[in-house]
């Protein structure tokens, strides 16, 4: 049964040295949770980004949280590149398992299925390949001269995202979102902010159901008004992109980021 927390107690529920999948900067980011990892100082995480990482990832890693990135990219936007991931990268401090979408969503989608790889095509003669060792090369058995990379299965130990609504059930709308089921159904735990939630069952009604995330693969849930914040969330509001900015400034320095860190008025706030 899915249970509704307080953020704090929901945040708790995450171990340090835990593998942490998390969406790409459009598709309902926790950064109410994010916020909350750092007040309680949860560390050496194992960052899965569902594909690529954003403001999220840069800051986790600016507050000496990560441990490893598997992604394909991190990246703040039109805000540029994301300063402590590059810093990190650079000085190794932190491990990084390069990697591409399509492999990404392959070995997720492995780990939902209960097998121990899925083949892919696309990789063969590339940086990425050649610094993935656990990656393997083979030949299609039903085929001649047909070289595929295996892809082993991602299961993360939590899924942490944030949605616009869920019923007092558990169940959880996320419309298209549908990387956001992927990381559900291939975690371990399911974590979830929301900003609403209503009594009524999402699964009978015939419009909103196609894009329900059943309760069956959520853990527990938390209300929290504009928990995406300061990225948007679809249907809901906008991106803030000043404030993304800001951070981008702030954190060119480490200076610069313990300051925002510290300070940001979006992360100073108690959320309910």
């Amino acid at each position: 049964m899915t249970e509704r927390l307080h953020l704090s107690e929901l945040i708790a529920r995450i171990p340090s040295g835990t593998k942490l999948a998390v969406p790409v900067d459009y598709a309902g980011v926790s950064m109410s949770g994010t916020a909350e990892i750092i007040r309680q100082n949860i560390g050496g995480l194992h960052l899965i980004c569902v594909p690529t990482g954003g403001m999220q990832v840069d800051m986790l890693v600016g507050a000496g949280l990560v441990a490893c990135v598997e992604t394909s990219a991190v990246s703040l936007g039109e805000a540029g590149g994301a300063p402590c991931f590059n810093r990190a990268v650079k000085q190794g401090s932190i491990k990084l398992m390069d990697a591409t979408c399509p492999a990404i969503h392959a070995g997720l989608i492995a780990a939902q299925k209960g097998v121990p790889f899925l083949p892919i095509r696309g990789l063969i003669g590339s940086d990425v390949f050649e610094n993935r060792k656990d990656w393997k090369l083979i030949d299609n058995p039903f085929g001649e001269n047909d070289p595929l990379v295996l892809i082993p299965a991602i299961q993360p130990d939590y899924a942490l995202f944030h949605a616009p609504l869920a019923d007092k059930y558990g169940n959880v709308w996320i419309g298209r979102r549908r990387e956001l089921a992927t990381m559900a159904y291939a975690a371990k735990h399911t974590l979830i902010t929301v900003e609403k939630i209503t009594d009524d069952n999402l699964l009978d009604d015939e419009v909103m159901a196609a894009g329900v995330l059943p309760s069956l693969y959520v853990d527990a849930v938390a209300h929290v008004s504009n928990g995406a914040a300061p990225y948007g969330v679809w249907g809901e509001y906008p991106a803030d992109a000043q404030e993304i900015a800001a951070y981008a400034k702030a954190a060119q320095t480490e200076e610069g980021v313990a300051d925002y860190l510290a300070t940001a008025s979006w992360m100073q706030e108690q959320r309910t």
